[in-house]
């Protein structure tokens, strides 16, 4: 029977599709490889050979047409499987070559050859853009099954994230666009965080996520990306203006408070004038959040700087009585008098007392005095009060028992009451004529009058010298 023969391209030449020779393989017997490269019989005699055997004669050309047929079908299938096997193993460029040559089988009938002596050939392996999209689409779906869609956003908070600005965050530089952006994030997180303490304040409770959400009309997913934003949105302003925050602070050391106590102090102000920013005005943010910290640091100071705090009209004062002494002993060589101050800053003479004793710096009486070697302190050398001497703790008392009988020899009873409840003899709070009136069911006007009476009698009284002594 007839079999093709597929003869490959030269080496000098690029790759093609091969040319198709047919030569005679005889049924008898195997024959050799040179039996192959005899030339076919003749017309003639092939037809005899078809009329004996009984088969109907074919035209040459159609049994070229369909060698050629055979020949790129076996050429196309080999190629299909060598680039499958490629595509498993993704590897990079390979050297494709094949040498086996047709050999006859057991039955005589030469075998075809196939992609013989190709050259080293890049083989390019490209993904294919459904098998990324299944696998995209099966993460996908993976991820809503295991409930990792933990920040998903509706469409609201999509267009958002998408108008926001894409520079880096590793960028200290803030546009006009980002310092908009992130005003709204405070504004909104403030929003959600008034709403959280309304909340406490009614059930008195921390609040579930859950009803935080509905208080403010989100979602619960919508709700923590606002928060993540909002969070994001502190640490890039207190980033990018930290330096605004030091170069203040820096002018109000020694002050009580430590640098980094200032620096603290003064980021507070600057996310709380964010919060109040508007960018629609025209202003860039540091020029407007600079009062907020200068105020937040000033505050501080005024509160925090103390043991024990002053009011804030106080401090004010203490700062101008501080920068008008400095003055007049510049101008005086000498330190000011309390007149000399009160007379330049416009005030009495007792504020400028008050003020000057309200700021000095409160001592322990732990402490050891530094002129005194040992473990003394200052408890056990600074005298106490007079009242707890001794003899004046005795002499207090003999007063007491000399008006306890002077008020009970001359006064009545009614009298006596009176006279302790309004004045505070018993050591209480002294009373008014009408809470005395609400105690002894009397009027107000009748206490007054049994309160003028009762002094009227201890005037005319002559043991009444005996306590003048205790007046001195």
């Amino acid at each position: 029977m007839a079999s093709p023969s597929i003869c490959s391209s030269s080496s000098n030449h690029s790759p093609h599709l091969p040319s198709i020779s047919f030569y005679c393989s005889l049924p008898t017997k195997p024959s050799s490889v040179s039996t192959l490269q005899q030339p076919l019989p003749s017309q003639s005699s092939s037809s005899s050979v078809s009329h004996k055997l009984g088969l109907i004669p074919v035209s040459d050309d159609l049994i070229t047409t369909t060698a050629n047929a055979v020949a790129l079908a076996n050429a196309a299938l080999q190629a299909a499987r060598d680039a499958a096997s490629f595509s498993s193993s993704q590897t990079s460029p390979i050297s494709f070559h094949e040498t086996d040559d047709t050999t006859p089988d057991n039955d005589g009938a030469g075998d075809v050859s196939v992609l013989s002596d190709w050259k080293c050939l890049p083989v390019v392996v490209v993904r294919d853009s459904s098998v990324s999209n299944s696998n995209s689409s099966r993460y996908r779906r993976r991820k809503r099954r295991k409930g990792l869609n933990f920040f998903e956003v509706d469409a609201r908070n999509d267009f958002l994230e998408k108008s926001r600005s894409s520079r880096p965050s590793s960028s200290n530089y803030l546009t006009a666009r980002e310092e908009a952006e992130f005003s709204m994030d405070l504004k909104e997180g403030a929003r959600l965080e008034a709403a959280r303490n309304e909340l406490w304040d009614t059930k008195r409770e921390e609040p579930t996520t859950s009803e935080w959400a509905e208080a403010v009309g989100m979602n619960r997913s919508s709700l923590e990306r606002a928060i993540l934003r909002t969070s994001q949105s502190r640490n890039r302003i207190t980033l990018s203006y930290k330096r605004l925050v030091i170069s203040i602070a820096t002018a109000y050391q020694g002050r009580g408070l430590t640098l980094q106590d200032l620096v603290q102090e003064g980021s507070i102000g600057l996310l709380r004038g964010t919060e109040r920013f508007d960018s629609g005005k025209g202003f860039k943010l540091s020029t407007y959040v600079y009062w907020w910290i200068k105020q937040a640091i000033i505050r501080a100071i005024e509160q925090k700087s103390r043991t024990i705090r002053l009011p804030g009209s106080m401090c004010e004062m203490v700062a101008k009585i501080a920068k008008t002494n400095t003055a007049l002993t510049s101008k005086l060589g000498r330190w000011p008098t309390h007149e000399e101050i009160a007379d330049t800053v416009g005030v009495g003479v007792s504020v400028i007392r008050l003020a000057s004793e309200s700021n000095r710096t409160p001592i322990s009486l732990d402490q050891t005095p530094s002129t005194i070697h040992g473990s003394v302190t200052l408890k056990e050398i600074i005298p106490g009060p007079e009242e707890t001497r001794p003899e004046t703790m005795v002499k207090r008392q003999q007063m007491k028992q000399n008006l306890h009988e002077l008020l009970k020899t001359t006064l009545t009873e009614r009298e006596e009451f009176v006279l302790y409840l309004h004045f505070g003899l018993n050591g209480d709070t002294p009373r008014s004529c009408d809470e005395i009136g609400r105690v002894l069911h009397l009027s107000r006007e009748r206490v007054r009058q049994i309160r003028g009476s009762a002094l009227a009698k201890l005037r005319d009284a002559s043991a009444l010298d005996d306590l003048a002594v205790y007046a001195l």
